[in-house]
């Protein structure tokens, strides 16, 4: 039977791979090398402690420019009784590191000193004086650095498994160091297999999968210490990869192999570890990346080093699970190859979950979430869940780890979250919920520039009035038309949000219209063609107000969804509809013009409409909004958006309903 049909526990995984490391001499520090004190010194890990040569200072210096002098001539001096001391007997200048004479014990700064001449009379030369003139008494050693003070020969620097930094560089040096012993940089090779990948740079040629796991594998790996040769590309033939591994395993500490870790038909990793080694798993009952490999491949008689063996890690080819294989297996080796006896330990705080997720019971599930605090409440954004979205981590604040054995969370629910960002990063986090709008990626290019960071979560209009509601967004972009009025907004606020003031702010008008593709092959020129049998649409999700458009639109001109084709089939943004059309699954969508223009799609306009922010009341007292009040008269900003076909910002601005003035009105008699 397959050990990859056995999903086996994360930390039985780790163990075989410990024992297995264990019996081959490899669970310990690889080796020590003597290297010079330079920015190449910067990040590695100390193999031996660190014991001071020399004190520092290792004489008594001075701490001020002045002069030199036994304490105890000043004793008694005060302004109206000042004591006067000749200079080379019973003073002597120095500037701020000189040694002190043996005899002094003491330094009056320059500042302090009335220089005196021959005769008694006052002087301008400081340097110089015949006598000098003190008004104040000095206890001892004031004003002195004594010998030792910040170092004392024979103590310890630093220990062993310390990570070198810029400032550990200047304590090794001032304490007597010139060179120091650091673990041997750990030797990984990174292998990418499959026939249809191609090179960063490539032309690619629809089937193509640009290879970008190396490059991140490799910079995880010199991130945690160790030194990244990333390999070309091994096309998917059993015995070319075993060549390359084997190749590899001769010269390297760590074999990394990404992809073919599953079970298909072209899945040769398993396969070539059983061929060349030992296979120890292949399955891990983790979320993503439960097809990980880890093995121990045999070295040739060829082979370099003390070592018969070499561990193998088999990483999927997914983008996310192949970053999260690198932080759970690689990077804790990593550690104990270089001796960190301080490894990565992630800053966890604990937030809550802002919507309902679900969780494969008999697996560790990695969610990736965006973190930010919300009326003080740090709240964590589930990311998408898929192992391919490699943006998920690029926006990703951190991890929640979902146990095993547990199947879901609920919206509220308590979650520790392992941060990837600092914690002041997320006080200057601007939620955004609701609609999507392409716009509000420029926003969030101009917030970076001025201290926020703005993170958006695409669940529709209706959807961000809900997070409002619920206090889990700063405001929500919303276009919510009500047929009753033909206005926007207002009769969903009364809805959604009746015991919550806001401020409803108009952001741009924009035109929505169908997305086709170049030529627009089918001839669609209005939405009665999407009941043609040869037309597939694609749809926004439910409560998207997008899709209150359509349907208002649909229902006025008696057009029943059910005669639609797609009518079902939902995407959360424009640009997916986008996608979805470029790539043939549908033939048309309603979107707004940017994003058709985006794919170089063609576009039929068919509306114009209203796009505003919905900001609780509440948030207008601080100062983290503020930024974005202040580009709506930026007249940088506004030409930035201009630059996207179809949004007009005229009216951009304008308050439609102020937090208290209007508001009344609005609940009192209704609309």
């Amino acid at each position: 039977m397959s050990v990859y049909l056995n999903d086996i526990p994360l930390q039985e995984a780790q163990e075989r791979l410990q024992k297995a490391l264990s019996e081959a001499g490899l669970w310990q520090v690889l080796g020590e090398e003597e290297i010079t004190l330079d920015e190449g010194a910067l990040g590695r890990v100390l193999s031996r402690p660190v014991w001071a040569r020399l004190s520092s200072p290792h004489y008594h210096a001075a701490a001020m420019d002045g002069f030199a002098l036994r304490a105890e001539e000043t004793a008694g001096a005060m302004p109206s009784n000042p004591r006067v001391l000749k200079t080379d007997e019973q003073a002597v200048y120095v500037d701020t590191g000189d040694p002190l004479p043996d005899w002094a014990n003491a330094v009056v700064p320059i500042e302090q000193v009335e220089p005196v001449g021959a005769q008694g009379e006052p002087t301008d030369d400081l340097r110089h004086p015949i006598q000098i003139r003190i008004r104040m008494s000095l206890p001892p050693w004031t004003y002195v650095r004594p010998l030792g003070e910040d170092i004392v020969a024979t103590q310890l620097i630093l220990p062993a498994g310390s990570i070198v930094t810029p400032v550990s560089l200047g304590a090794i040096a001032a304490s007597g160091h010139s060179t120091m012993w650091v673990s041997r940089k750990p030797r990984v090779a990174v292998l990418p297999t499959g026939t249809e990948l191609v090179p960063v740079g490539h032309k690619v040629q629809r089937g193509d999968i640009i290879e970008y796991n190396s490059i991140v594998l490799a910079a995880q790996v010199n991130a945690w210490g160790g030194e990244a040769k990333r390999f070309t590309i091994t096309p998917d033939r059993f015995e070319l990869i075993c060549e390359a591994v084997q190749r590899a395993a001769d010269c390297y500490d760590l074999v990394l192999l990404n992809a073919g870790s599953s079970a298909g038909s072209e899945d040769f990793s398993s396969r070539v570890v059983e061929q060349l080694g030992e296979l120890l798993v292949h399955g891990v009952a983790i979320r993503p990346g439960h097809p990980v490999i880890l093995g121990m491949i045999r070295r040739s008689e060829q082979g370099g080093g003390a070592a018969k063996q070499v561990p193998i890690v088999g990483v999927p080819g997914y983008p996310v699970s192949a970053a999260l294989t690198g932080e759970i297996f690689i990077q804790p080796l990593l550690a104990r190859w270089t001796g960190n006896a301080a490894p990565l330990q992630p800053l966890e705080i604990e937030a809550t979950l802002t919507r309902k997720v679900t969780s494969p019971a008999g697996d560790d599930d990695y969610m990736r979430v965006a973190v930010g605090e919300v009326g003080g409440r740090m709240l964590a954004a589930p990311a998408s869940r898929g192992a391919g979205v490699i943006t998920s981590l690029v926006r990703a604040d951190g991890i929640t780890v979902i146990p095993r054995g547990v199947q879901g969370l609920e919206a509220g629910a308590a979650v520790k979250v392992r941060l990837y960002r600092k914690p002041a990063e997320l006080k200057n986090t601007i939620f955004v919920i609701g609609s999507h709008d392409m716009t509000l990626d420029v926003l969030a290019q101009y917030l970076t520039e001025r201290g926020r960071r703005l993170v958006s979560a695409n669940v529709g209009s209706q959807g961000g009035l809900v997070a409002l509601r619920r206090g889990e967004a700063h405001l929500a972009g919303s276009h919510l038309l009500d047929p009753q009025t033909g206005e926007y907004n207002l009769s969903a606020i009364k809805q959604y949000l009746p015991n919550l003031p806001v401020r409803l702010v108009t952001w741009v008008g924009r035109e929505q219209g169908l997305i086709v593709p170049k030529g627009n092959p089918k001839q669609i020129i209005s939405l009665t063609d999407l009941t043609r049998e040869d037309i597939h649409y694609i749809n926004r999700q439910r409560g998207a107000g997008t899709r209150v458009l359509l349907d208002f639109h649909l229902q006025k001109m008696g057009i029943i969804p059910q005669d639609i084709r797609g009518y079902d089939q939902e995407e959360y943004t424009h640009l997916s509809v986008a996608a979805a059309v470029a790539s043939g699954r549908g033939d048309c969508g309603l979107g707004v013009t940017a994003a058709a223009y985006a794919l170089e799609l063609d576009f039929v306009p068919l509306f114009h409409e209203r796009y505003d922010l919905v900001i609780p009341c509440s948030f207008f007292e601080g100062d983290l909004l503020t930024p974005i009040f202040d580009l709506m008269a930026d007249g940088e900003f506004l030409k930035a958006i201009h630059t996207l076909p179809g949004y007009d910002t005229s009216q951009m601005g304008n308050i439609v309903l102020d937090c208290w003035n209007n508001y009344a009105d609005l609940f009192k008699g209704g609309l």
